[in-house]
């Protein structure tokens, strides 16, 4: 590490560049003009990453305007909108040790990453960075941020943070290996929620995750938004799905059951519950519980007493 810290000061003061160690995935679908404002922001770091588009079927000629603006940038155009499973892609072309995440309306604060960097040099368990969110023009704490700070889990003298299991994925930097072995972001959720999977998953292999407050992203949310309730549906789904595939199956039954009760009344359960349905026999094909100690880490952010 220390080698490496003189290697990029002499190439600093040579009048070079330094090469990150650190390359930003961004999945995207028909955002073109964030996206743009992104790339403008991530372009201007000093810690200047390498940077991976991965567009997601769009129709508005992302891939075309972004290979015109950053010919820098690596841009990989899917046929078809793959979801969160889209940033899986950009992963496996990094050559990177370590990979930052962003949204086509996200991006990251100077000398982020580069800390970032230093972090998981010094600590070899950490597999996953969960940074502090500002959100919008005026840079307010994302709620998350203070759940985070404030984690009942018992504190990880090999962590630089508070042990966390969930993370904002346009706010996250992960061990480039340690994605890859869990098998990085789940196809079968596709959208919402796809973090707390992999926070499990990373956990059962012995990967430490932890908020780090200094480490800083910022989110300015785009206008072009799916509707509310889309959402709703999703995370609705994909709770249950989570649970059948991670979870204890007493656990994975109280959830299906809580949400079969809520489809008596309300439209939105009802979606999510035929949603999950459709989607059973794949999540119970990939059903792999975690371990007792992950487990508990889940029942104590929960509040769960037993």
């Amino acid at each position: 590490m220390i080698l490496r810290r003189v290697v990029d000061r002499l190439l600093l003061r040579g009048g070079g560049r330094s090469v990150s160690r650190v390359t930003v995935v961004i999945a995207t679908r028909n955002r073109r003009s964030e996206l743009l404002r992104t790339l403008d922001r991530l372009e201007a770091l000093p810690d200047r990453p390498v940077v991976v588009v991965v567009d997601n079927g769009s129709g508005d000629g992302t891939a075309t305007a972004v290979t015109d603006r950053h010919p820098a940038v690596r841009v990989v155009p899917l046929g078809r909108n793959r979801g969160a499973a889209a940033r899986n892609v950009g992963v496996h072309l990094a050559r990177t040790p370590y990979v930052a995440f962003s949204d086509d309306d996200s991006w990251w604060e100077p000398g982020a990453l580069t800390r970032a960097a230093e972090l998981f040099d010094a600590h070899p368990r950490l597999g996953l960075i969960a940074a502090r969110a500002l959100v919008g023009p005026d840079r307010e704490p994302d709620p998350i941020n203070a759940a985070m700070a404030e984690s009942p889990l018992p504190p990880d003298p090999g962590l630089p943070g508070p042990p966390v299991l969930g993370f904002l994925a346009c706010a996250s930097i992960v061990r480039r290996q340690a994605f890859l072995d869990v098998g990085g972001f789940s196809s079968l959720l596709f959208f919402v929620g796809e973090e707390r999977l992999l926070s499990y998953d990373l956990a059962a292999a012995g990967w430490g995750l932890c908020h780090v407050p200094e480490i800083v992203a910022v989110h300015e949310p785009s206008t072009n938004r799916p509707p509310s309730h889309r959402r709703r549906r999703s995370e609705l789904r994909n709770t249950v799905l989570t649970a059948w595939m991670r979870r204890p199956g007493l656990v994975a039954v109280r959830e299906t059951a809580r949400l079969g009760a809520r489809a008596l009344r309300d439209g939105d359960s009802r979606a999510a519950l035929a949603g999950a349905a459709v989607r059973l026999p794949s999540a119970l094909a990939a059903r792999r519980p975690v371990p007792a100690t992950v487990e508990g880490g889940i029942r104590r952010l929960a509040g769960e007493t037993r």
